[in-house]
């Protein structure tokens, strides 16, 4: 019987136990964790719940999955962690989750409710857990009673339905959890939609309208409306800049510009443009000023549709919009029903800006995204999971993904090192239809090498590829670039070939060329589980930029 069913029949659980019940009752099927002495009672009823629970080999391993996973599936990716170490092991992932506004949960244990901030010494004791962890979380809640578990998940997930995503945590001492719970089973109520800006969607629609430069700019969470944000552009003939989280979306449409505002040429159509229209975009400096410039692209006319008051206020606005783009953009298709034709715009300019932000690629970079093209076209609609390496930031700047959802990566944002191979497992249980690929680089792969394990464990097939120039190159060539000497980036890298043997993983190796990478790529239509394909990259290149 499951914890949820235990409780529907009116039986005592525990704390634990009830919280698994209402996991269940949420919807949530999958739970990333490591299994410890303080996390006994929350695992207490798990083996019997319809939960599937993977074990990673490190805890940020564990939260780096979650947000894979949810990235993936579009539902908020789960973490198990103990107190103490587990918790510290896990808030890289939680800052990561932040930057990105991933929906993400993360339940803890804590020392025991009468130890806490005493000092005593106790086995993985933190001086305020609580207060460390809300550091990196839109909410952290400390469960102090049995009455307050449901109360604090409610608070979760309404705010992961209503607000910006991000990483929530709850913490319950390790005494509550094993407390008897006698309660009903979770009720999930529907939530009560806020009505609609009318005056501000009829405002922004007479303004598109009569714009004879629009421009739509669209971010990560602009994605569950894709499709109509491609109708809407077609409307207006008005081109489409994706920053990275939103690329895929547009895939070969003539509207579609999949380039980095930071690139001069796309900065050159912001200021032409007389409406810039802004869906689900955080204005962040790692997609608006890769370059560190100090300046944000010129924007005329700037309509904003996003769905955290806050971050509308963070940059100027003619028009801001709170809420979210799946309920926004449909609404403002409502009222511009008429196809407007733009002289010397639309699809005319947005291929001269493709055209011309290909160009300002420097011979390096254009070698490394010709690469990440061939990935994508041997695995159509693959979800490319990326790390901070050269072919990431190379296609960061100009990439077009065939298939929405299927391009993000950890060099933007929080950049975090050692992402991308958890990651992929976490979107391999996501979107398990998908083919997976994992696109890291030799120093950030030695950061998370072991979850390749339990990629082997869970029987993944998710296609391992190890960008390998034996170095920190990035970090090398800002060290030049302000002759500093070059310290610390070499890093001698494993034997990756011996690695894949050692995870019991099919190999193949590649030359730094398009057609021995498709040689290479073979290799993932002879076998079902993960294999690994090492590129010798060239180790001492400039990477113009």
């Amino acid at each position: 019987m499951s914890d949820y069913d235990k409780l529907a029949a009116g039986n005592e659980t525990s704390v634990g136990e009830a919280m698994v019940a209402y996991l269940e009752a949420r919807g949530v099927s999958v739970v990333f964790g490591i299994p410890g002495v303080h996390t006994v009672e929350m695992y207490r009823g798990l083996g019997q719940a319809k939960l599937r629970h993977v074990t990673p080999r490190h805890e940020q391993g564990a939260g780096f999955m979650a947000d894979g996973y949810a990235r993936a599936s579009g539902k908020p990716g789960v973490a198990f962690v103990i107190t103490g170490p587990g918790m510290t092991n896990i808030l890289t992932a939680m800052g990561q989750a932040l930057a990105d506004s991933i929906p993400m949960l993360v339940v803890s244990s804590v020392n025991s409710s009468a130890t806490l901030g005493k000092g005593f010494g106790h086995l993985h004791e933190l001086p305020d857990q609580h207060a460390l962890c809300a550091t990196v979380a839109i909410s952290s809640h400390h469960v102090d009673s049995v009455e307050a578990l449901y109360p604090a998940l409610d608070a979760v997930f309404e705010s992961l339905q209503t607000q910006r995503p991000g990483p929530h945590h709850i913490q319950v001492p390790m005494d509550v959890f094993g407390d008897v719970f006698i309660g009903d089973a979770p009720s999930i109520d529907a939530l009560q939609k806020t009505p609609l800006d009318t005056a501000s969607l009829a405002d922004a629609g007479a303004r598109l309208i009569a714009a004879k430069r629009p421009l739509i700019v669209v971010g990560g969470g602009s994605k569950a409306v894709a499709t109509d944000i491609t109708t809407l552009a077609e409307l207006l003939d008005a081109p489409v800049v994706h920053t990275i989280n939103a690329r895929g979306q547009m895939y070969g449409h003539p509207l579609n510009v999949p380039a980095s505002p930071s690139l001069p040429t796309v900065r050159d159509l912001f200021a032409q443009a007389d409406v810039v229209l802004a869906i689900g975009t955080q204005f962040g400096s790692t997609d608006y000023d890769m370059y560190v410039t100090g300046t944000m692209p010129n924007m005329a006319q700037l309509i904003r549709i996003d769905i955290d008051a806050d971050q509308l206020r963070r940059h100027p606005v003619d028009l801001a919009i709170c809420g979210a783009a799946q309920e926004y953009v449909p609404a403002l298709l409502d009222r511009i029903t008429q196809p407007q034709v733009q002289a010397d715009w639309g699809a005319a300019r947005a291929a001269e800006v493709r055209k011309a932000a290909r160009a300002e690629l420097g011979s390096d970079y254009a070698q490394s995204l010709a690469m990440v093209e061939t990935i994508r076209d041997a695995l159509p609609g693959a979800i490319i999971v990326g790390d901070s390496t050269q072919p990431i930031y190379a296609a960061n700047l100009y990439y077009d993904h065939d298939s929405t959802g299927g391009w993000f990566n950890s060099s933007t944002g929080f950049g975090t090192l050692g992402y991308a191979i958890p990651a992929a497992v976490g979107a391999a249980l996501g979107a398990p239809d998908r083919p997976i690929v994992c696109l890291i680089g030799d120093g950030g792969a030695q950061f998370t090498l072991p979850e390749l394990m339990t990629a082997v464990d869970q029987k993944m097939p998710i296609t391992f590829v190890i960008w390998n120039n034996h170095a920190y190159l990035e970090i090398a060539n800002a060290m030049r670039e302000v002759d500093v000497t070059v310290v610390g980036c070499h890093p001698t890298p494993p034997n990756f070939e011996g690695i894949a043997a050692a995870n019991y993983m099919p190999y193949a190796k590649s030359r730094n060329t398009v057609d021995a990478l498709r040689t290479a790529l073979k290799l993932r239509e002879k076998q079902e589980g993960p294999i690994m394909i090492e590129i010798l990259a060239p180790q001492e290149s400039t990477f113009e930029r």
